[in-house]
């Protein structure tokens, strides 16, 4: 299966948020002039560098999870928190009555966390945060140079400046939304085509030992009875006759109403995720015989709980299974997979109770961060006499 979390994160690594790591390891490294030339309008010299250095290691913490997917709330909160701190750590040390350059190094340091934010969460979750850090930064503009020019020029270019740039981010949002909404569906696509191939070799591998038992144990006995080394009324030839027939009947003709009675089984949960808008492929390799009623009731039961939990979306129903053999051993399984893209979280840990009996039943849901996964479900077949 192609990974739907690693598309979304190939595209995301290769768009916007690039910029912003690229902004978050250029511009620390060009405040640090600025940072170095004004340690004499401090109290203590150990402060800004503290905040410099403190940027730095949120970089680090704070970028791979962009790359990711996104920071989560509590992420850009964090990322508002730093910014916060930084502004009120420069401006609390700051010297008064030193004025120093035109914008504040604090708040350009740290208005790349506000972009990380903006470009992640919705405008309601950082848009009070970034108002917060401007306040407080304001708040040690004015009492640093007062209500004078001075001090009202520098807080509108503050102002401006932050503005702008969460602006700009803000307003990428939804391009990158487009750009991630295009990575799931090639995705998609791609998982698709990846299950066909495997349905199509494993139908292939499934012909061939069924064309490999008719090379090897019918078509011998045929050649026999039709030179006369073998005579057709002798009762052990009939017995193989008979045998090699209802296996070759099992191979050829009851596989398609074996395959329809276990769809039947599981047909009132996909024609209820239909009617709720999810395409459901369905796709059968090999014999699955036909389940015992708890198996049939259990499988049902466990795809039903997870059909019913998705959102309408492509999913792909395959179930895999040993082909006929002369003499089927009982440990081949059959095994079911339901493929998805996406499941809510409060749908990913479902109670599948076990069945202790002889049919072997279990089943299993492999979820990701992201919500794509698989259900699997296993059991031993009885097969018909």
């Amino acid at each position: 299966m192609v990974s739907h979390a690693g598309a979304v994160r190939d595209v995301i690594e290769a768009a916007v948020p690039r910029i912003v790591a690229i902004l978050a390891a250029v511009l620390p490294l060009g405040l640090l002039v600025q940072v170095l030339g004004e340690l004499r309008d401090y109290r203590h010299a150990a402060v800004p560098v503290a905040v410099w250095l403190s940027l730095l290691v949120a970089a680090v913490w704070l970028i791979p999870r962009v790359r990711e997917g996104g920071l989560t709330r509590g992420q850009a909160a964090v990322a508002v928190a730093v910014a916060l701190a930084a502004v009120s750590a420069v401006g609390w040390d700051r010297r008064p009555h030193v004025p120093a350059g035109a914008l504040d190094w604090s708040i350009l340091g740290a208005v790349w966390l506000l972009a990380l934010a903006a470009i992640s969460r919705p405008a309601w979750e950082w848009i009070p945060g970034a108002l917060l850090v401007l306040a407080v930064n304001g708040f040690f503009i004015l009492r640093l140079l007062g209500t004078a020019a001075p001090g009202i020029a520098r807080l509108a270019a503050t102002a401006y400046v932050v503005v702008v740039i969460l602006s700009v981010f803000a307003a990428l949002r939804p391009a990158l939304r487009v750009h991630v909404g295009l990575a799931a569906r090639a995705a998609e696509l791609a998982s698709r085509s990846a299950a066909e191939r495997a349905a199509v070799a494993a139908i292939q591998a499934d012909r061939r030992d069924r064309f490999a038992l008719l090379e090897l144990e019918a078509l011998p006995l045929l050649r026999g009875i039709a030179d006369g080394s073998l005579d057709p009324a002798d009762e052990e030839v009939r017995q193989k006759c008979a045998r090699h027939a209802t296996s070759l009947r099992r191979a050829l003709v009851d596989r398609a109403r074996l395959g329809r009675e276990l769809l039947a089984g599981l047909e009132p949960a996909l024609s209820e995720a239909r009617q709720r808008g999810l395409l459901v492929e369905v796709q059968v390799v090999g014999e699955p015989g036909r389940p015992s009623r708890e198996v049939a009731q259990a499988t049902l039961a466990a795809v039903g709980t997870v059909l019913g939990a998705l959102p309408p979306q492509p999913v792909t129903l395959t179930v895999l299974a040993p082909p006929v053999l002369v003499n089927p051993g009982p440990a081949d399984p059959v095994e079911l997979y339901l493929t998805f893209d996406q499941l809510p979280p409060a749908a990913r840990a479902p109670a599948f109770p076990p069945l202790t009996r002889s049919s072997g039943w279990r089943a299993e849901l492999d979820v990701d961060e992201a919500g794509t996964g698989c259900l699997e479900i296993g059991w031993r077949p009885v097969m018909p006499v």
